[in-house]
């Protein structure tokens, strides 16, 4: 008989894992075939990585569809050992599924999310909405609210935005967020790109690039043509990377912050 944990405090393991349950209906395809159906999902996240996984019990995953790995890999997912390959259709999804090395998760299967590694299954739902990238975190907030402090973008000492009606976007453990309507922002500086990104609390983000021939990293710029229903307030507006831009708010100089992005930035600006 297959016991669920049903606690909501943060577990930590030996081996540096924290997990905890989630009380989500979460179900993961590949194509048309489910196979996860879990009401019972855990969230796990791996130490260094900032964004969760699910983990889900043996019973609501379709075992008949894994395989031993054929080349398992080596020094991934915290020193998991065990992998398995996912055969859909004929279809061999390699090293797509494994379990953690913790007595706790030994009885739970992790996925690979297609559109954040660009292998294992392609559609992930909470409840009926379909989520992209990663899992939502609990522990972290999206906020996006109206404003009518006056802000500044300039890229390579020109100006390139000035309004008095942007949208902050707040995200735990990220720099607040500047997004300004089209007619604050000086399009004609900026060329778009073929470049999308997703996120599961915001949607599908299109880029442009700087035209100046400045130091400046390409898809410096992004708008989320349809958000999701929690940020609507951004639908159509254009953010900078605080990152790569000066921005100026309510007469104050704001200082570049260093995150994640500050590397992906420059090894864009390098290819």
């Amino acid at each position: 008989m297959t016991t669920f944990p049903t606690a909501q405090a943060v577990r930590t393991t030996p081996e540096g894992l924290l997990w905890e349950p989630s009380e989500r209906w979460v179900r993961g395809r590949k194509g048309d075939v489910t196979v996860v159906d879990s009401r019972h999902p855990v969230l796990v996240w791996e130490p260094g990585v900032p964004v969760p996984l699910y983990a889900f019990p043996r019973t609501e995953v379709r075992e008949e569809l894994l395989r031993p790995a054929k080349n398992p890999p080596t020094g991934t997912h915290t020193g998991s050992r065990i992998f398995y390959d996912v055969e859909v259709d004929g279809e061999l999804l390699e090293n797509a599924a494994w379990t953690f090395p913790a007595a706790d998760l030994a009885d739970h299967i992790a996925f690979e999310w297609f559109r954040r590694v660009g292998r294992g299954l392609d559609h992930w739902y909470e409840e009926e909405e379909e989520i992209f990238v990663h899992p939502r975190d609990p522990h972290k907030r999206v906020d996006a609210i109206p404003s009518s402090r006056h802000l500044v973008v300039e890229i390579d000492g020109t100006v390139v935005a000035d309004t008095r009606r942007p949208v902050l976007l707040f995200e735990t453990g990220l720099p607040t967020r500047y997004y300004v309507p089209r007619e604050d922002v000086r399009l004609d500086l900026l060329e778009t790109t073929d470049h999308h990104t997703g996120c599961p609390y915001k949607g599908t983000a299109e880029y442009w690039s700087w035209r100046g021939g400045a130091d400046v990293p390409p898809n410096v710029v992004w708008s989320y043509p349809d958000p999701l229903p929690a940020v609507g307030a951004v639908q159509g507006l254009l953010a900078f990377y605080n990152e790569a831009v000066d921005i100026t708010l309510d007469g104050e100089r704001l200082a570049r912050p260093v995150t994640h992005f500050t590397k992906a930035l420059v090894e864009q600006q390098r290819t």
